[in-house]
Order: C-alpha cells, then structure tokens, then sequence
C-alpha cells in the first residue's frame, strides 16, 4: 500500500488518520504478502495447510447437488521449506560475519557508535532484520532511549507497521503509525486490545483500541496519560535526558528494504512452491486410500457400496450372491512424470528464487573456484540487492546514533561518515585457496594472503599472532648464533 501523506491537506483527527490508515492496510494485499511471507518461512504453508477434501450429494430437501467437506478421505498436508532454506541461506551468506566499519574522518567516533550499538547488534538485531525484511520485503528499526539514558533499538514487524511517506520514492517519512496487539488483565478478564502509536519527527502519541477492523474504537491510552489531554496535547516527546523532554527531530523508525521494490521473497516463487506442495500431498492421497483401485462388482450380495467396503478392510472378504463376481481394476500412479514433475519444480524454485540447491549434481565432490562462483552466482545477486538496501538502513541508523551521543554530550560528529563492508560467508573450494595463498607468497602482502586464506577467523588477530611467532623465531635464531660469537 502506497501512502503520501500530506499534513497541510490534511483535515482528519489524528485518531481518525490512524483508522483510516490502519482499515486500508489489514485488507491490502501488501500485507498479505507480509503474513504468508512469515507464514511460509515457518513452514507452515497457507494453500496446503488449509486444504480441505469435498464430496459432492444431492440434497434431499431440494434436490440441488451440494459440496460438503469429506473428513473421511485422505488428506496429506505436506508442506515444504524451501523458504526457510532460501532466506536463511541469504541471511546467512551476507549477514553471518562480522561487518566491517569505517570512518577515514574521525576514529573516535567510529569507536563512540561501535560501543554505543554494543556487540550483540550483529547477532541480535541484523540477522533478524535480515529475515524480517525477506519475508515481508521490509522491516523496521525503531531507535529509543530507555529509562536508564542508554541507547537502544527494537525491531518492528512490518505487519504492524504503517509508514507515511511522503515521497514515491519512500525516502522520507512525516510520520509511522505502530499497532500490536496485547493481552491485558482487566478486573477478572483476560483480552486483547490493539496498542496504536503515532510517531512524528517531534512526538509521539497513545492510544489504545478493544476491537478489530472497520470501526476501530480508538480512545487515548490511559496507561500513557495521567491526565486528560486536547487533541493538541496528545503529542508527547520521544524520550528524557537528564530528566527533560526531547525529541530525535526526525521520525525514530528506520527502514531495513529487502530490495528497491519492497517485495518479500516469496512473491517469485510462491505458485511453485504451492504446485511442489499440492503434488506432493496428491500422491501421497492416492497412495493412502483405498479408493485408487475400483472394483467392478456382479452379484453382490450386501445392501450398499459402504458395505461392501467395510467388509472388504476389516474381513478382507466379501459375499457375493450365485455366479457373482469382484474384479479389481487398479488405477497405476506415474510415478516417474510425477517425479520429473517434482525434480521439475524444485529446479525452478532455486532458480527463480536465486538460490543454491545443495543436494544439485553441479555441485559435485570439489567443484573448482570458478564453478561455485556460477553456482552461487544467483544467490549474489540477491545479496546485491539486500546489502545495497542494508547499507541505507544502516547510514540511517547511525544518524540516530550520533544524534545521541550530542544528545548526551558525548561529543558531535556532523561531518563524519561511517562506510559498511558487510563479509560474505563465501563457499570457496579449501585445499585450491590454500595453494593460491602459498603461490601468492612475495607477490603480495603478508596482510592480504592472511585475510584471503580459508582457515583465518580473525585477520587482526591472525597477524598478531603470526608476528609473534616471527619474532620468537628470530630470537631463538640470535641466541643459536649471536653476533661476533665465541671462537
């Protein structure tokens, strides 16, 4: 859902606006995709987890043919995880190593932000950021300050979140509208109530809804207002510094975009998947019920066909009147077009979806450097896109983060610029880079060949050690031969 928002035309209440917005974007299709992004992530596949069995009958009343659900045929729901394996293997390959931050202007300040994002942000908030913003092509970080003065960050499902841009292309936010659900204990009641936030670049305010859809019931949260407020008095400061109200100055949400369009992963290859899903769960059906052989019955002897089947499972028998006769007449499975179809559909899923189909015979026992750069070739581009959208999402946040620290007088770094480099977890054939390594030797540095070799964890430290060991050696090599020695 696309929404310009302009202030100056608009004439709603903001509780109003917040109803407005929030009744467009639960029914609109972008967060559809959102919810079965989630959805198919957690393998819990909407199209095949809901499927139901029919059978048709004739209504006796009316003598209509009705469709009826058939709980008694077989119904295998066997849902796949290709997105599970697509976004971790993404989130994984680009994400999973330490980023590397630099600022030519001031190593002060690139120490102030690494201290103040702390060393869980990689693990704790990127890597989630980087699933989130794949499966609902957008998610969103939420810069606070606690009760304690420390800088923190919350991510924010996109689900939940309505953004106000005021530009097509979705640089620039006037305001966020943030609603979650919570249970509350009300007297002896449990329920559920709808918290709604509405953030601007100068404030912030509460509200609180019992209902859900057209009509929200809006009303200021009290929780957050002790006392009775105008509409112009909802509008609280972002947070307290040294017990007095301020604000960020610009709205606290930064978005984290899965690519330049704000598409979810799933929206390339959701039919396949849904089509490997279906086949499956067919075949498995046919293969359950008994009903894939049909009998040709002659003088049976029994009242109905319910009967006859009854007899047939539990006394693997049947009566038959004189001359009477049972023939089987099986129903064959493909099962080899169903298997091509299946290898068929798999093959599309990780090309379509730009992934790395590991059990592939491309990969082989030890593809060269080459072949695994084509093999991974798709799954690069991908990154290109997140990583390019990654890096924006972090400039963004570092404002914040030196908005902070002159905030709390740690210092004010208006002109300096963090760059991010963020370490690809690159699948390298081994024993090839180690002889490329020993073979660079006196052609270029020391430094390089340490940070390029495939058993160096940390290159800094890597070079401290090999340093070290260096010097031992010239020291062991001096007292086995020390200058001007005893003749």
């Amino acid at each position: 859902m696309d929404i310009l928002f302009n202030p100056d035309k608009n004439r709603m209440t903001n509780m109003q606006l917040c109803r407005l917005y929030m009744d467009e974007f639960v029914k609109s299709a972008e967060r559809k995709w959102m919810m079965d992004g989630d959805a198919y992530y957690r393998v819990d596949n909407p199209e095949i987890m809901n499927r139901k069995k029919y059978r048709y009958r004739e209504n006796e009343a009316t003598g209509e043919i009705e469709k009826i659900i058939d709980n008694a045929k077989p119904n295998n729901k066997r849902a796949h995880g290709f997105m599970y394996i697509l976004v971790e293997d993404k989130v994984n390959y680009l994400l999973s190593k330490p980023y590397t931050l630099t600022c030519e202007e001031s190593e002060e300040f690139l120490e102030q932000v690494q201290t103040t994002l702390g060393e869980s942000f990689q693990s704790k908030r990127l890597m989630r950021l980087g699933v989130s913003a794949s499966n609902g092509g957008i998610s969103w970080l939420h810069p606070y300050i606690d009760e304690a003065g420390q800088f923190k960050t919350m991510i924010v499902r996109p689900e939940e979140a309505i953004p106000l841009w005021t530009d097509n292309d979705h640089e620039e936010m006037s305001g966020f509208i943030w609603f979650y659900n919570l249970d509350v204990i009300e007297g002896q009641e449990q329920k559920t109530v709808t918290k709604v936030e509405y953030w601007t670049a100068d404030g912030v305010a509460y509200y609180v809804s019992d209902s859900e859809g057209d009509g929200w019931d809006l009303r200021l949260d009290a929780e957050r207002y002790l006392d009775a407020v105008t509409e112009d008095g909802e509008f609280q400061e972002h947070f307290l510094v040294g017990g007095l109200p301020e604000s960020w100055g610009k709205v606290p949400f930064v978005p984290f975009k899965n690519n330049d369009y704000e598409l979810p992963d799933l929206k390339f290859i959701k039919t396949l998947i849904d089509g490997y899903d279906k086949g499956r769960s067919d075949v498995a059906n046919m293969l359950d019920e008994l009903s894939s052989i049909v009998y040709a019955l002659k003088g049976y002897g029994g009242n109905d066909l319910g009967e006859f089947m009854r007899d047939l499972n539990y006394f693997r028998a049947i009566s038959l009147d004189e001359d009477g006769g049972a023939e089987a007449l099986s129903t064959p499975i493909d099962i080899t077009a169903a298997k091509e179809d299946f290898e068929a559909l798999k093959k599309d899923i990780y090309d379509f979806g730009q992934g790395v189909d590991k059990n592939s015979d491309r990969l082989g026992n030890s593809p060269s450097g080459i072949a695994l750069k084509f093999i991974y070739s798709g799954l690069d581009l991908k990154c290109n896109r997140l990583e390019n959208a990654f890096k924006a999402g972090m400039g963004e946040l570092f404002w914040f983060v030196c908005r902070y620290l002159e905030l709390t007088g740690a210092g004010s770094y208006p002109d300096c610029k963090i760059d991010v480099t963020f370490n690809r977890d690159i699948a390298i054939n081994e024993s090839q880079a180690i002889t490329d390594c020993a073979a660079s030797k006196g052609i270029i540095s020391d430094e390089t060949i340490v940070k390029n070799h495939p058993w160096t964890e940390d290159a800094t430290e890597e070079l401290t050690r090999l340093n070290a060991q260096r010097e031992a050696e010239k020291a062991e090599l001096s007292d086995m031969f020390p200058e001007g020695g005893e003749e």
